[in-house]
């Protein structure tokens, strides 16, 4: 595995693990905020968060080219000189928000029907819809990725299957919400190579805010009272899930097959199974842990560095 390759790994790890810790965040959150509501506050925060970043940047781009200048300048002559980054950034930043708002508020209101555990390994479905996403526009996926994805689903279906073999109204509602996080991947995928990540992400979340917020006023009724009573728990969803996690994973997927990396994000499922028995106190059953183990390993087994191709003389 090359340098590049096991920093976007740890990176996409990172994000797993704060999406999964968010997942109990969000449970929480709706008991507090309506969806919309909820994800208005958090994606603005997200995109607050990242304001710093990026005056911070300004100073030390290209080995601090514009150190003595006023931020006004050096916003001016950096987005001058790289008008096609920036351009594909807005472009991006639009898609990604429309992506990640539709799929934040399904998920949201799923969750208020379904458990912490259900909700994160159903999310994690994404992991079959990418590649065969890519296997529709011609894009192979190699025959490894596909037998992580099979274990990996076998977890999936151990852990969220009722034994009547019926879902209930949250599950699908969660499942509707893994095809549009999917979409989210794909569209990073396509993207992110061509614009600055943090750039990318400001826009993406100031997308996604405005949308959910227009949304709220629309069908909801947000109080102050309220956000400020889920001040916490929209923090949290703001600064580390938004601004620290989506970040992260658009700099990452920059050096990762979007296959891979839907299989390592998938992890927030097990993280999500393992936050809500420690801090809900949701039970997993045996064949739930099996199915937490499958998933695990199909990741690992995703990573594991290709055999060489024997040279023929």
């Amino acid at each position: 595995m090359s340098r590049k390759k096991f920093k976007s790994s740890v990176m996409l790890l990172l994000t797993a693990l704060i999406w999964g810790l968010s997942f109990v965040v969000q449970s929480v959150g709706t008991g507090y905020l309506g969806a919309f509501t909820f994800n208005g506050v958090r994606f603005l925060l997200g995109a607050a968060a990242l304001v710093p970043c990026m005056l911070l940047l300004l100073f030390v781009h290209k080995n601090r080219q514009y150190p003595a200048e006023r931020a006004a300048g050096a916003f001016y002559r950096i987005f001058h000189n790289n008008r096609s980054q920036v351009r594909e950034g807005i472009k991006g930043g639009i898609c990604c928000g429309i992506a990640l708002c539709t799929a934040s508020a399904i998920q949201q209101t799923g969750l208020a029907y379904t458990s912490v555990g259900k909700a994160g390994f159903i999310t994690a479905l994404y992991i079959v819809i990418v590649p065969l996403c890519r296997l529709c526009t011609g894009k192979k996926t190699p025959g490894k990725i596909w037998f992580s994805v099979a274990a990996a689903v076998f977890g999936l279906y151990l852990l969220c299957i009722k034994e009547n073999f019926s879902a209930g109204f949250g599950d699908c509602l969660i499942f509707l919400c893994s095809i549009a996080f999917a979409a989210h991947i794909l569209a990073i995928d396509h993207f992110s190579p061509k614009a600055d990540g943090i750039f990318l992400s400001f826009i993406q979340f100031l997308t996604a805010g405005v949308i959910s917020w227009g949304f709220a006023f629309l069908l909801e009724t947000p109080r102050l009272e309220d956000i400020f009573a889920a001040r916490f728990l929209v923090l949290y969803a703001g600064v580390m899930s938004c601004g620290v996690a989506f970040t992260l994973q658009v700099i990452a997927q920059k050096n990762t097959d979007p296959a891979s990396a839907s299989l390592l994000l998938s992890l927030e499922s097990v993280f999500s199974a393992i936050f809500g028995w420690l801090i809900l106190h949701e039970i997993l059953a045996p064949k739930e842990l099996l199915g937490c183990a499958l998933v695990f390993c199909g990741v690992i087994l995703a990573q594991l560095p290709d055999r060489p191709k024997p040279v023929r003389n």
